[in-house]
């Protein structure tokens, strides 16, 4: 897809929610949506493993690591739309937490510096 437009996450989200109220009937539920993320996850980590770690793919085998990740995002979003979470939101506060928890401790991480 050739596509100029970058969107923030909370523009992703309204995309999603518009697109669920155009084109789906509603939101599955919840738990339906949060079985859901688990089963594109593992498409994920089967996609992951194989290309980077020791198994090999099966004849067939379907490894669009871009298509999978956007899978994971799209019900992301589905339950924090759900759940009144602000994605933009919550990732600022998080990116701070993160920041003020590990300033220095990946930098005196031994294992990390070689």
């Amino acid at each position: 897809m050739n596509n100029p437009y970058t969107l923030k996450l909370s523009e992703l989200q309204k995309l999603i929610d518009d697109w669920i109220h155009q084109h789906g009937v509603r939101y599955f539920g919840e738990l339906t949506n949060l079985a859901i993320l688990m089963e594109e996850v593992g498409e994920l980590s089967r996609i992951m493993s194989r290309t980077y770690g020791e198994q090999s793919f099966k004849e067939g085998e379907k490894c669009d690591l871009a298509d999978e990740m956007a899978d994971v995002l799209w019900v992301l979003c589905c339950l924090a739309n759900q759940t009144g979470v602000d994605l933009n939101e919550a990732m600022l506060r998080n990116i701070d937490k993160k920041t003020l928890r590990d300033h220095q401790r990946h930098k005196n991480n031994v294992k990390l510096n070689h």
